[in-house]
């Protein structure tokens, strides 16, 4: 009698052994597929975020920030080129505030007075700017420059007002 419930204790071990070890195989598979499953997603948003840095990049190459020569040229005139972008931004929105619009936009407002929404440094030179009244809008390419005293001048190059 007593060997036959060691005997029993026996197998019931034994069955619950072979329980957990099924078990245990089912969690561990399901684990791995899933960290399959993730590992396959971080490759797939690596390759967008490198795609999307080219891009950037891409973006970037007609920038201020992004011509090594064109800050190099203000280095060489003692000038950061952060600060020739803030001084220059400054200056430009600074003049939305005069009577009549802002005088660098070439046209007159026909809804009110033109003034420069956003601008874009293109390089040490030339400057991307958007305008409008409410109504119409248009663009304009802005020059700066600094002459040999370090003062600045900026005159209108080109603008276009689109049809409204």
């Amino acid at each position: 009698m007593k060997s036959r419930i060691f005997m029993y204790l026996f197998f019931f071990a034994l069955l619950f052994i072979i329980f957990q070890y099924m078990n245990e195989k089912s969690i561990f598979e399901s684990q791995e597929n899933k960290i399959n499953s993730l590992t396959e997603k971080v490759t797939v948003y690596q390759d967008s975020i490198e795609v999307l840095n080219d891009r950037v990049a891409d973006l970037n190459y007609f920038t201020l920030q992004g011509n090594d020569n064109a800050m190099t040229y203000l280095e060489n005139l003692g000038l950061e080129s952060d600060s020739v972008q803030t001084i220059i931004s400054e200056m430009i929105y600074d003049k939305n505030l005069e009577k009549g619009g802002n005088p660098l936009i070439p046209y007159e407002g026909m809804e009110g007075e033109l003034r420069v929404n956003k601008i874009k440094f293109l390089n040490h030179r030339w400057i991307l700017a958007d305008f409008s009244d409410g109504t119409y809008w248009g663009e304009m390419i802005l020059e700066y420059f600094y002459n040999e005293n370090l003062d600045l001048e900026i005159t209108p190059v080109a603008s276009v007002l689109y049809p409204n």
